[in-house]
């Protein structure tokens, strides 16, 4: 086999695996289809070119788990990051960059790094057995050739798709005066306790008003090149609204086998379930509502659901072309298959969502890889910090619920059954972390109470989070002196 690191795909992920492989001293061959064959959402053939928005999200290394990433890629020598702060333009608070100059700059970095070797070509077949280590890092605009390869990798049929996403709330913004815990029919599932969910009850008035809501919610519109997503399995709530008032009522709303306890002679007219969305329990998604609504309009409409008036979200739905892998069931915690270990992804293609995010995840990817290749075993970053944390939620942290079917129809035969996945690509999110526990009074004396108690909680995460990482950095470092 040969000593150089395949990568395949220059967009963030395999470009900061690439710099980080390379600067650790190793040797990287970096494969990049564009300009030979282009994309329908590219217009460049620079590396890591930002295709939809110019920013990296919130700065704020502080009270933010994006900026709190960024922080902890900075430490690390990230050329996504290093780019991007000598590229950013005004943005307030978060960190946006001029798209083409930053992309030009990490184009320039890795063409001129000594220890990269870059093939403009499509990759195309199967990874040949004389490579050594490998990256796939194609992105969610893989081609259909790269797909195919991946696809007869992980046996999965499934690998490209419209995928549904349903918005995720945190847990400590449900308002329990109203909502409760209870599965249906008291049903006790796989580890469960009969209390699985939280319901939030609607009377017939709040419920036609959501109705109303959502049929004149503004949604967004797909682009040309997505084609159109819309199959049963997974409608968006406000389709379903559309085909009937009683859709949603006998859908994912339905109000069966639930009883409210603080009203329990009141039978609720519909009732809305989430359902526990990690294993820290922190994160809760809504059941069922999968929805293309705008961000502004979602927000709004999902508010006006009883006991979910102050919800905040780590992620809102959505439903949009994308390429991704069941990483929970697929890759081992150093992102690489657990039936090919010398195959790893990073990016998008694992289920990350956001441009640092699918960085961040080439970082990591090509440190693992790096460190495998020099005969060391692989050392993770702690969960305590922002890149532990989004690695462990798609690596592990993830509750993978294998009792969720979508009925098919085929032709003239008759419906089959098949799992669906229930693994959405996340964003990094102070959810994933950790918990901490609060003091009862601040370095000042003064009681933490209110909404002091969340900031309070997101710095000391945070500043946990930095410590963390350094003694992480120096034994990664010191295993190769």
């Amino acid at each position: 086999m040969t000593k150089e690191i395949h990568i395949i795909g220059a967009g963030l992920a395999g470009s900061e695996a690439a710099w980080q492989i390379a600067n650790l001293g190793g040797k990287v061959i970096l494969h990049e289809m564009r300009p030979t064959r282009k994309t329908d959402a590219h217009h460049t053939d620079g590396f890591a070119e930002l295709v939809c928005s110019n920013s990296f999200r919130s700065d704020d290394k502080d009270f933010n788990a994006v900026g709190l990433i960024h922080e902890e890629m900075r430490r690390l020598n990230s050329i996504i990051l290093q780019c991007a702060d000598a590229n950013k333009v005004p943005a307030g608070g978060a960190l946006a960059v001029d798209r083409d100059e930053f992309s030009q700059a990490v184009t320039k970095a890795l063409e001129e790094h000594p220890n990269i070797q870059i093939i403009r070509e499509e990759f195309t077949g199967d990874i040949p057995d004389e490579w050594g280590d490998v990256i796939i890092a194609s992105g969610p605009l893989t081609s259909d050739a790269l797909s195919k390869t991946i696809t007869n990798l992980t046996k999965e049929d499934d690998l490209a798709f419209f995928d549904a996403i349903a918005p995720i709330i945190y847990k400590d913004s449900i308002n329990f005066d109203i909502a409760w815990y209870q599965s249906r029919y008291d049903k006790i599932g796989p580890e469960g306790d009969g209390k699985d969910y939280i319901n939030c009850p609607m009377n017939e008035e709040q419920y036609h008003a959501f109705m109303d809501a959502l049929i004149e919610g503004d949604s967004t519109e797909f682009k040309e090149w997505e084609g159109t997503p819309y199959f049963d399995g997974c409608l968006p709530i406000e389709i379903m609204a559309e085909r009937g008032r009683e859709t949603l009522r006998w859908g994912p709303m339905k109000p069966v086998g639930l009883t409210d306890p603080k009203n329990p002679t009141v039978k609720p007219y519909a009732i809305v379930q989430l359902r526990q969305d990690n294993k820290l329990g922190t994160l809760y998604n809504m059941v069922g509502f999968q929805t293309k609504l705008k961000y502004g309009s979602q927000t709004d409409i999902l508010r006006m659901i009883p006991g979910l008036e102050k919800a905040e979200f780590a992620r809102l739905g959505g439903i949009h072309r994308n390429t991704y892998l069941n990483s929970p069931v697929l890759l081992d915690r150093n992102l690489s298959l657990k039936t090919q270990p010398k195959i790893r992804f990073a990016g998008q293609i694992t289920g990350v969502e956001g441009y640092v995010e699918s960085a961040a995840c080439g970082l990591m990817a090509g440190r693992f890889a790096f460190a495998e290749m020099k005969g060391k075993q692989a050392s993770f970053p702690p969960e305590t910090t922002a890149l532990g944390a989004l690695l462990d939620h798609i690596t592990g942290g993830h509750l993978v619920h294998d009792e969720e079917i979508v009925e098919t129809q085929l032709g003239d035969e008759a419906p089959k059954k098949k799992k669906k996945r229930s693994f959405q690509p996340m964003n990094v999110n102070f959810g994933l972390f950790q918990p901490v526990i609060l003091p009862k009074v601040d370095e000042e004396g003064n009681r933490i109470k209110g909404k002091a108690k969340s900031r309070y909680r997101k710095q000391m995460m945070s500043k946990r989070a930095l410590v963390d990482l350094e003694l992480w950095i120096d034994s990664f470092e010191y295993s190769f002196k």
